[in-house]
């Protein structure tokens, strides 16, 4: 008898330790649950136009991925907007474009956040933050991020912290705003929700090398010409009809007037419009990369997204190495941050390691910026300075590792055919290769004398916006390949019998770089035009357009008071814009008797109706 209840309180003691434990793996587990389940769902929503509010949104999106935040990331045209009063914790990445335009990739979104039938309080669940990207030497810096901050406070969020405004121009680059953002942001996304930091994150697409290594390319591989609309993800693959250097031979500067012939795409432009082109890489370029990751340029593969990611739309599928490294991937350019950041997780030498996790922190900013940002070192070259750890790198992550290459925007310099005016980017640093850009080198590098050469592009609506008025004059100015709008806007304008046309014109030397020097020379002789120009090294002195500006005031003020002119500025975004506003400003003061603060404001309201644009470019 007391065997048997020996017995039976060991079984009863054994029930109850094992109730015990169970009840408390499930009251584990239903709290972990219920922790995972109360985080928040990060969305980051970008507006990017030349890729670097991308690459920021994906950095922000790889450090939620870390703390265990279920993060989504898109392009905000890409984005449900109606979902958007549903949502409680957004970023927002903007950069400003043009003139304080948002980018192409959140221009619906722009104008349906901006619409009046908009609920004041309907985004009262939503807290929210605005990191903007931009350049400091623009007048309407970072105004995209301000208004989109303005605009939505007006909606009833919740801003967790200040409008983040990076910029270009800090010697420390966008990282120099960035980097303090980020940590208040997380600092305050630890008051709402549990975080836990994890190690490296899985490529967001894998590779799947086909058998067929050898075969010719898939014929999606090309552009075809039968599509009604070119665009973006449909780029018209145009014949390239003359590409003729517009400076003389002895010229330190390679200027290109380059022709395409579009019949057939269905492309409509006018005066004031861009064309938009995607360059390749150098097949050098091309073949160091292939030998550096031990790749075959002629092998075959398909993509899967590890994530909600999808697929890259303009890569097609199948396709080869050659194809993904000569179109997508922007090996020549001088990596961000972030690609220091990925590269150290394949570093297994020690001292590599420790220089990429250096460059990779906000204490290390400095000297990735000695290293990279100044000398202007490309991500290949680095890839170079660091072959141990380049040999660990997996194809898999190959496009986590190198953005896309972005489109390059020129005016279009024609309203008869479509041309363009390039400069040949080409500059010296403290590298031992020269410094060129890719756009510029790859269409400098075209030969249609030597085969017929197709270059993809596609036509979008520029800043510049003409009068419709007959007898409204114009005042252009247009110093170097600046002046190549304007040689649309004119051709335009005669056509259809505008004749009141000044232009400004500026360049070098009389005889090395005076672009369209004939024609303007015939349209001033027919009465078409009143031309001035500026050759700031024929003579001792320099004189630039702004001088020109200052010395033609009492006509300017006739044209602009009087007269109803319009007055517009193309050109490299250093110092000539505002010099030249500057000059029209005095203008306004000498001629027009107005104080200092009168012609400010006669400035900004010519800028507010339009009266007065501008396109530049650094």
């Amino acid at each position: 008898l007391r065997t048997e209840r020996t017995s039976h309180i060991i079984h009863s003691f054994v029930f109850v330790l094992a109730y015990s434990v169970c009840l408390s793996f499930f009251f584990f587990f239903f709290f972990f649950f219920q922790v995972i389940m109360s985080q928040p769902t990060l969305v980051v929503l970008y507006g990017s136009q030349t890729g670097t509010a991308q690459d920021t949104a994906q950095r922000i999106a790889r450090q939620a991925k870390r703390k265990c935040i279920q993060v989504q990331v898109l392009p905000l045209d890409n984005y449900n907007v109606a979902n958007l009063i549903f949502e409680s914790l957004v970023v927002f990445v903007c950069a400003t474009t043009g003139q304080g335009d948002p980018p192409d990739n959140m221009k619906n979104f722009w104008m349906f956040l901006f619409k009046k039938s908009l609920p004041v309080g309907s985004l009262s669940r939503l807290d929210y933050a605005v990191l903007g990207l931009g350049d400091s030497s623009y007048p309407k810096f970072n105004f995209v991020a301000k208004k989109l901050h303005k605009r939505l406070l007006q909606l009833g969020a919740n801003v967790l912290l200040p409008v983040g405004l990076a910029d270009d121009q800090h010697d420390l680059g966008s990282d120099a705003v960035i980097d303090p953002w980020l940590t208040s942001f997380w600092e305050k996304v630890f008051t709402l929700s549990w975080l836990v930091s994890r190690g490296s994150l899985p490529p967001t697409y894998n590779f799947h090398f086909l058998d067929d290594l050898k075969e010719e390319p898939d014929d999606r591989l090309m552009v075809s010409k039968e599509q009604t609309i070119a665009s973006q993800s449909h780029p018209f693959p145009a014949r390239l009809v003359s590409n003729r250097r517009a400076t003389e031979r002895s010229h330190f500067q390679d200027v290109r007037h380059i022709e395409f012939d579009i019949s057939g795409s269905g492309i409509k432009f006018g005066a004031g419009d861009v064309v938009m082109i995607r360059p390749c890489n150098a097949p050098e370029d091309i073949q160091e990369l292939c030998q550096l990751l031990r790749l075959d340029p002629e092998v075959r593969f398909t993509l899967r997204a590890t994530d909600t990611a999808a697929v890259p739309a303009r890569l097609p599928q199948p396709c080869t190495v050659q194809h993904l490294i000569e179109s997508y991937l922007d090996i020549a350019a001088v990596p961000r941050r972030s690609f220091f950041e990925l590269l150290s997780t394949f570093a297994t030498n020690e001292l590599e390691r420790e220089k990429l996790l250096e460059f990779s922190s906000a204490a290390g900013q400095n000297e990735l910026h000695s290293y990279c940002n100044r000398p202007r070192r490309t991500a290949l070259e680095v890839l170079a300075d660091f072959p141990n750890t380049t040999a660990q790198i997996k194809v898999d992550y190959l496009l986590d590792l190198f953005p896309e290459i972005q489109p390059r925007s020129f005016s279009i310099a024609s309203s008869l055919q479509l041309q363009i005016l390039v400069a040949v980017v080409q500059y010296k640093t403290k590298m031992y290769k020269i410094r060129r850009g890719l756009c510029s080198t790859w269409l400098a590098s075209l030969d249609p004398t030597q085969g017929e050469v197709h270059v993809p592009l596609w036509v979008k609506k520029g800043s510049l916006k003409f009068p419709k008025e007959r007898d409204t004059p114009v005042i252009m100015v247009g110093p170097g390949t600046g002046v190549a709008p304007f040689r649309a806007a004119l051709q335009e304008r005669i056509s259809e019998g505008k004749t009141a046309n000044v232009l400004f014109f500026g360049c070098r030397l009389e005889s090395k770089d005076f672009y369209f020097r004939s024609e303007w020379e015939e349209l001033t002789k027919a009465g078409h035009l009143i031309l001035f120009t500026a050759f700031s090294r024929d003579q001792e002195e320099k004189v630039y357009v702004q001088h020109r500006v200052r010395e033609n005031a009492r006509l300017l003020w006739d044209l602009i008071a009087n007269k109803n002119a319009c007055f517009y500025i193309a050109g490299n975004a250093k110092q000539m814009p505002a010099n030249v506003s500057d000059a029209l400003k005095q203008a306004f003061q000498q001629e027009g008797g107005l104080s200092a603060e009168e012609a400010e404001r006669m400035f900004e309201a010519m800028d507010r109706t339009g009266r007065l644009q501008s396109e530049t470019w650094s």
